[in-house]
């Protein structure tokens, strides 16, 4: 009837995760956790060819960091919009009995099958972009000052504790110079180690070019102005030490409750604002603007990263137990992955694919005797030598 006509199948569609500064949280992953990319189409008789599955992509804020679910590993930060990562390939589609069309085989009855899609699981967490963090002790006034330099409407009381979440405000200084300022939710001493809500406060902080300290001057808590700067340094530099090196501004809150008596008797050096009275705030913030202009100059100058991951291919031989052995590499998975094992043409063409990778030899000097078992994803069969 004309030979073999089986066309081949189309590939999985991919998923892509992607940067955009249009979105603002994860929030869709809450509800819809789970995302699939649509599926390849058989192939068909008449060497029609099955069509492509559509990829997906999945927008993300932007500073949004991907890692492995259960291992922890980092497989990509998308800090910037438009930044983009492959996060599951789809399957590649098996090849119809056509393509197996030889001298030596004129009726192929064997097609490929379809491989199957990556699968995994992942955890997104996003870090705040920001050019500015407020860091201070609970209560210190840094919810007060975002909302009188920008437009940030946080919530604001007199107890612990009132911010739960950050808040991000851009402070505009004049028509060219602008920054965007992070207000941290308070830290305590133990932050580092977990306590209270301590990491999930702190890795805000870990993006941001310029930190501002505030310090509490009336002390509350009856805590130093002193002791609160000791123990901000402390918390930060046990979380992450590099964050001592960030450029960074002290200053004292609360002005208009403190005599100057009381700065001269405490030794106080830093300067002092008001964000009530707005006593001292413009001089901070020329001075934040200052440092984040110089932040970013350095910034752009350094540079760039590139992470090269090639693919793993070939085949490497494990033993796994006594009398058993594992094939694994991407090469020798897909013989397997993609043939039909229950013809008797197609294992006769897996075992000259096998034999073209290499696999008797790899297998011999690994030392495996006849009858051992030898496994390649889910198929195993019995070692023979000279198979």
């Amino acid at each position: 009837m004309g030979g073999p006509n089986g066309g081949d199948g189309g590939k999985g569609g991919d998923i892509w995760l992607v940067a955009d500064h249009n979105v603002a949280s994860l929030l869709a992953f809450r509800d819809h956790p789970h995302r699939r990319a649509q599926d390849g189409v058989h192939g068909k008789g008449k060497d029609l060819h099955g069509r492509r599955g559509a990829s997906m992509e999945i927008t993300v804020p932007e500073g949004t960091v991907v890692k492995d679910l259960y291992t922890g590993e980092v497989h990509a930060e998308l800090l910037h919009h438009g930044d983009r990562w492959l996060a599951a390939a789809g399957g590649r589609g098996g090849r119809g009995n056509a393509r197996f069309l030889s001298n030596r085989r004129r009726a192929p009855s064997f097609a490929e099958q379809g491989e199957h899609g990556e699968e995994r699981w992942l955890r997104l967490e996003m870090q705040l972009m920001a050019d500015v963090a407020l860091v201070g002790f609970p209560n210190v006034g840094k919810s007060t000052l975002i909302s009188v330099v920008s437009a940030a409407k946080p919530k604001i009381a007199n107890y612990p504790f009132t911010t739960l979440e950050p808040n991000l405000g851009v402070v505009r200084v004049d028509a060219d110079t602008e920054f965007v300022m992070a207000d941290i939710p308070g830290l305590i001493e133990g932050a580092s180690e977990g306590r209270g809500l301590g990491h999930q406060f702190l890795r805000h902080v870990e993006r941001a070019r310029v930190l501002c300290l505030l310090v509490d001057l009336v002390g509350d808590d009856g805590v130093s102005p002193e002791e609160q700067i000791r123990i901000l340094l402390y918390e930060l530099g046990e979380y992450r030490p590099e964050l001592l090196e960030r450029p960074r501004v002290i200053v004292g809150t609360k002005a208009d409750v403190v005599q100057p008596e009381d700065l001269v008797e405490i030794g106080w050096s830093y300067p002092v604002i008001s964000s009530v009275t707005g006593h001292g705030v413009r001089d901070l913030v020329g001075s934040l603007a200052s440092l984040v202009h110089e932040a970013r100059i350095a910034i752009e100058h350094q540079p760039g990263v590139v992470v090269l991951r090639p693919e793993a291919r070939g085949a490497v031989v494990e033993r796994i137990g006594d009398g058993e052995f594992r094939l694994i590499g991407r090469d020798v998975e897909r013989v397997v992955a993609l043939n039909d094992v229950t013809t008797p043409e197609a294992l006769a063409y897996i075992d000259a694919r096998l034999e073209r990778l290499g696999v008797p030899r790899m297998l011999q000097r690994a030392g495996a005797v006849e009858g051992d078992v030898i496994w390649i994803g889910e198929f195993s069969f019995d070692y023979r030598p000279g198979m």
